[in-house]
């Protein structure tokens, strides 16, 4: 596995759009506080041509936004921090020049949409990616622990996170952009009948959503990821956005026929962003009436990776030790 170096202090940070953009003033402002909250940090930020447009989900066309991409591994960044998520990245993927990427790795750090481009640069080509929050993210007016958390781990100083004791389940309306998390709702991680999960393996997380659609494509390095890892055993780790329960039901049985859980040694499913079944499924019933049921590994979930913020950032490819018992866990990579 190879890992980038990590980050110094008056390091530049580059954030493509390589998704959306802002689509209104309160993001406009949300994006503008997200690059004065980093600079105070010690960091040279630099911010898309594109990061202040969107049409139709897009801040610009797909050959623009890969050469963006493209051109921020030519130069003397440490890391590039997706802007934000969206709907459109995979658009971009037949223009990104990987090549240069291998040559020239850096810590490449999103959530949500940004998986289209952390997914294949971790299983395809072996270099470790972040899982953690966009660049808007970092825009609210005062940064909660899971922020900070995220800037410590690039800098190399953080290998231990630790569940949170609230998180956002209803998010209020934004009227300024630089709102902070609502919240509202007590954290409980959550393991089938209860009980206690402890487990070591290298770990690989996502959006389900985008993962479901690289998956068999050209993009798609789980088999060769698979093989060379299969000593350590792979935990995986999902984060669903928008699937229902019987869309995620029938999405992990596709990767199941594609051997994804081939070397899976647990399962860890974060919040569901919307929560929704046609058959009042709750999310144990999910996983249980799921083909996960015949592979006898430990499965957690409503874990802090979510898009119920706030999230924990996954270093991709890692080694993770992960320990829930009581409503609690926590997290430890070891770089290897």
């Amino acid at each position: 596995m190879i890992y980038p170096k990590f980050l110094k202090e008056n390091d530049l940070i580059d954030v493509p759009a390589p998704s959306d953009g802002a689509d209104c003033v309160e993001t406009r402002n949300r994006y503008n506080n997200a690059k004065s909250n980093l600079e105070k940090m010690g960091f040279t930020i630099k911010m898309s041509d594109y990061i202040f447009n969107s049409k139709n989900g897009r801040s610009s066309d797909a050959q623009s936004r890969a050469k963006e991409l493209n051109n921020m591994f030519e130069d003397n960044s440490n890391c590039i921090l997706c802007a934000a998520g969206g709907e459109f990245l995979v658009e971009i993927l037949p223009y990104v020049n990987f090549e240069k990427i291998v040559q020239n790795p850096k810590w490449v750090v999103g959530f949500s949409d940004p998986t289209g481009i952390l997914f294949p640069l971790t299983t395809k080509y072996d270099i470790s990616t972040m899982y953690g929050n966009n660049f808007k993210s970092f825009g609210m007016k005062k940064l909660y622990k899971s922020l900070k958390d995220n800037i410590e781990i690039l800098k190399g100083n953080l290998n231990l996170q630790s569940s949170y004791e609230l998180f956002e389940n209803e998010r209020l309306e934004r009227t300024t952009g630089l709102e902070e998390y609502n919240l509202d709702s007590k954290v409980y991680w959550k393991t089938i009948e209860n009980k206690k999960v402890h487990v070591t393996g290298r770990i690989i997380a996502g959006c389900i959503d985008v993962i479901t659609e690289l998956a068999g494509t050209k993009y798609d390095g789980v088999k060769q990821f698979n093989e060379k890892y299969k000593n350590d055993g792979i935990i995986w780790c999902f984060d669903n956005c928008e699937l229902s329960k019987e869309e995620l039901i029938r999405t992990l049985w596709k990767v199941s026929e594609m051997d994804y859980f081939k070397y899976a040694k647990a399962v860890i499913f974060g919040r569901n962003g919307l929560d929704k079944s046609y058959y009042n499924y709750t999310m144990e019933e999910t996983i249980k009436d799921s083909v996960l049921s015949k592979y006898n590994i430990p499965i957690i979930y409503d874990v802090d990776i979510s898009h119920k913020a706030p999230t924990m950032t996954i270093i991709n490819g890692a080694i993770a030790t992960v320990i829930a018992e009581n409503g609690k866990g926590n997290i430890k990579f070891e770089l290897k």
